[in-house]
Parts: C-alpha cells; structure tokens; sequence
C-alpha cells in the first residue's frame, strides 16, 4: 500500500507555507497526504493580515475522523495557534513517529503561539514528540538560552531534548555561512550542511522540510536518512524557487528527487 501521512496545520490561501506545502510535499515523496486545519490566515508572500483558530472540538473531531478510518505511518504538526489545540493534538495516540515543527511567528512576523501555548507545548505535546525541528529564534525560546552559534545549537538541543521528545533537530539557516542543521538523537550530534542560496524567497521553508521528514519516515526512512534525504530537497527547493509573488515567494515545491543525488553540497 502506498505510504499515508497525515499534517496538523495552518492553511496558507497562497499555498507557499502551512498544509498546503506539506501536502504537495508528500505528494513529491510519492506519500498520501491527509490533512486536519488547526487555523485559518489570510496572507500572502508580501502581508499576514489576520490569523483565526479554530476551536479545539473542530480540530479534535477531524483528527478522530482521520484516525478512526485512514491512519497515518507519521504524523506532523505545524501551527497550532492554541494551548486548547494543542492539548487536543497531544491527547491522540498516533500510530507512527509524530514530528512537530513549532511554528510560533509567521515569515512576516504574526505571532502564530501566545505563552499559554507554549507552555502546554513544552509540557503536553513534546514529551509526546519523536523529532522536533526549531529555527534558532524557536530553539531558544523552548531552551531558554540565546542560539547564535553552533555551539549554542548543541547545547539548547540537550536541553529541549531533556523536555521529552527522542530527536532535536535544530536549522540554522539564519546563521551566516553554509547552512548548517544539527540532529540530536540517542546521545549524539549529527551535522547537516549545504551551501547557502542568497535568496528572499523562503517562504514555507520549514513547513517544507519537516513535511520532507515525515514523508521518508513514513516511508519507512531512519531518521538520519530522512534528515538527509529532507535536507538535500529544501537546498534544491530554495534553489530552483518559482519567484513568485512581490514579497518573499514560495520555495519549489516541484524540485525533482530523480536529481536530488547532483544537488552540491557544503
């Protein structure tokens, strides 16, 4: 049967962020998307002018359908908006490895998670967590630490994995220089590197990647081959962006995996 995995999410009406780049994401790794709305916004690649969350019973009830009659080999959340949906995502049991990307501003600097959110995220859904996958702004609120350097970013990972989930990953992408991520997992770190691509449009970059994650796990990937396997994708969908719209556009959601082994690395 073909792998299904299943996004909990914002929806983004331009499609460059949210569910609607994580489905065209699975659908790139040849993986059946299923999706479950926590928020609705209104923006584009210029503007996020209005946020709505839906109630946590609404969020429950899709999950349930989903669950109940499809489920998942993996699981991912992106934004969540609320500590009420959140304590709804984390009261599921999921059948596979479920990875939350902790969406807490947009690109355009919306808050998308108030402190009563973050708390129930520290303490309900991340003891929950397989990977979690922070930018450095993330990383540090969630390690209470300052991440400007690699070294900052090892250290804040062992103190987000002390808050339950098995795997840290943390992107620096906001570093200068190549762009380096780093895994911790049983212990050890793992470096991830590419060369950087001088470019503002990045729009839904980490939704994509995660999204990438979820889809080699749920088909079956370990973790180190998904992270790099994701990795190489994200370098080629920011290198090949469409260039849409008049602010910062949407990555390439279209990048070929056939080329993925030609991508250069750092």
């Amino acid at each position: 049967m073909r792998p299904i995995a299943l996004t909990i999410a914002g929806s983004d009406p331009s499609g460059g962020a949210g569910l609607q780049a994580d489905l065209k994401t699975f659908h790139q790794f040849g993986v059946y998307g299923e999706a479950v709305v926590t928020l609705i916004t209104v923006q584009n690649t210029v503007r996020v002018s209005h946020v709505e969350i839906l109630s946590a019973d609404l969020v429950g009830r899709q999950l349930d359908a989903v669950l109940e009659d499809i489920p998942p080999a993996a699981v991912k959340t992106g934004a969540l908006g609320s500590a009420a949906v959140i304590g709804t995502v984390a009261a599921r049991a999921f059948p596979g490895p479920l990875v939350v990307d902790p969406v807490m501003i947009s690109k355009h600097g919306a808050p998308l998670m108030d402190e009563s959110a973050r708390h129930a995220l520290r303490n309900l859904l991340l003891p929950k967590t397989f990977l979690v996958t922070p930018n450095l702004h993330e990383a540090a609120d969630l390690a209470g630490i300052e991440v400007t350097s690699p070294e900052e970013m090892r250290d804040a990972a062992r103190r987000i994995a002390a808050l339950g989930p098995q795997a840290v990953l943390i992107k620096g992408g906001h570093l200068t220089g190549d762009a380096l991520d780093i895994l911790y997992y049983n212990g050890e770190f793992t470096e991830f590197l590419s060369p950087r691509t001088n470019t503002v449009h990045t729009h839904g970059t980490g939704c994509t990647y995660s999204a990438a994650i979820t889809a080699c796990l749920a088909n079956g990937d370990s973790l180190q081959h998904a992270v790099t396997t994701a990795k190489i994708f994200i370098t080629a969908a920011i290198r090949t962006s469409p260039q849409f719209g008049a602010g910062s556009g949407p990555v390439n959601h279209f990048a070929s995996l056939s080329t993925l082994r030609d991508e250069p690395q750092a």
